[in-house]
């Protein structure tokens, strides 16, 4: 079956809308492990605007499953990383006025710096992915860099998900996860996924072994609750087989 990461950053961002207390991402993790996720995702960003450092400490002591910490690459969140020693430790871009994450990281642009920053958190235990665009180019300098896997931008695809350009989008995806595949890299997939373009996605490109999804669980856990919607999103998930 195909793994399931549950991104809690927007549980973080509801709480940080009033500065108080609740919703605690923690126990939306908690909820989250239940019912069936394989790993809890949380990006700590620089001007921690939703989850921040007592977050991370405390899903490294609670969580049960693995810890997968998407982080931009940088001496403070590698220092960070290292001290919390997740599973996963995901590379992205981060742009200080960006709602979420725009686009995947460009890993050709800093190959050495990419690959010194795997290298420390390989070293802390952590494997290694970047967050990349489905771009042969990308592909193959994460796999110069010694990741152990990519993580496929799909923010494309779920923008034309059943409009014309979905089949070129779908076939961008497959070429990359492909390219990955060759070069003995784990594929995973993420960004703006949901209950609806999820399964033409795992159908269409095999080779994705694990999606983390955040905003379409978090949001449909408003009328739900966590323990369903990460049920629903886990029944989606196990009708297909990542190879």
């Amino acid at each position: 079956m195909v793994r399931l990461g549950i991104n809690i950053d927007h549980v973080a961002t509801l709480r940080q809308a009033r500065g108080g207390r609740e919703p605690e991402p923690i126990a939306a993790a908690v909820e989250a492990e239940l019912a069936g996720a394989d790993l809890i995702t949380c990006h700590v960003r620089e001007d921690r605007r939703h989850i921040n450092d007592r977050d991370l400490r405390l899903l490294r002591e609670v969580i049960q499953t693995e810890l997968n910490q998407e982080m931009a690459v940088t001496e403070e969140m590698i220092a960070l990383a290292l001290e919390i020693r997740p599973d996963h430790a995901c590379l992205v871009p981060e742009k200080r006025e960006e709602l979420t994450t725009e686009g995947g990281l460009d890993v050709t642009a800093d190959v050495s710096r990419i690959k010194a920053a795997a290298q420390k958190l390989k070293m802390a235990g952590a494997r290694v992915f970047t967050f990349i665009d489905p771009e042969e180019t990308q592909v193959l300098a994460s796999a110069r860099c010694g990741v152990d896997g990519v993580e496929l931008h799909t923010g494309r695809f779920a923008e034309v998900f059943g409009k014309d350009e979905e089949d070129a989008e779908l076939e961008r995806l497959a070429s990359a996860a492909e390219t990955a595949s060759r070069a003995g890299l784990e594929v995973h997939a993420g960004h703006g996924l949901n209950y609806r373009n999820t399964p033409l996605l795992l159908e269409s490109v095999p080779q994705i072994v694990e999606v983390n999804i955040g905003h379409s669980i978090i949001s449909r856990a408003i009328f739900v609750g966590v323990g369903h919607a990460v049920g629903e999103m886990r029944s989606i998930c196990d009708m297909f087989r990542g190879e």
